[in-house]
């Protein structure tokens, strides 16, 4: 049976979860074998999309879950809370 990995993170970054910082979420989980959804009120996207994840109109304070299930759902979801945890590598 396939590993599966939940938590959440709050968005800090000044302007949300905008292009920028969506580019480097899906960088990151498309590094991943696991399949990688963020869920936000009652959305759920695929992490490898931009367009989903800029559909979750996340603003700053916006906390969102992160579900992984695969063989490496774990180390998938623990990068993606350690970007959101640095901004998204994202300074203005």
């Amino acid at each position: 049976m396939a590993n599966k990995f939940k938590a959440s993170f709050v968005v800090v970054n000044e302007k949300g979860l905008h292009t920028r910082p969506s580019t480097e979420l899906v960088k990151c989980a498309t590094s991943f074998k696991s399949q990688v959804h963020l869920i936000y009120h009652d959305l759920t996207v695929n992490a490898k999309s931009l367009l989903g994840i800029l559909m979750l109109a996340a603003a700053k304070g916006a906390k969102i879950k992160v579900e992984a299930v695969g063989d490496d759902a774990e180390e998938a979801v623990k990068s993606i809370l350690d970007l959101a945890s640095r901004k998204f590598k994202i300074n203005y």
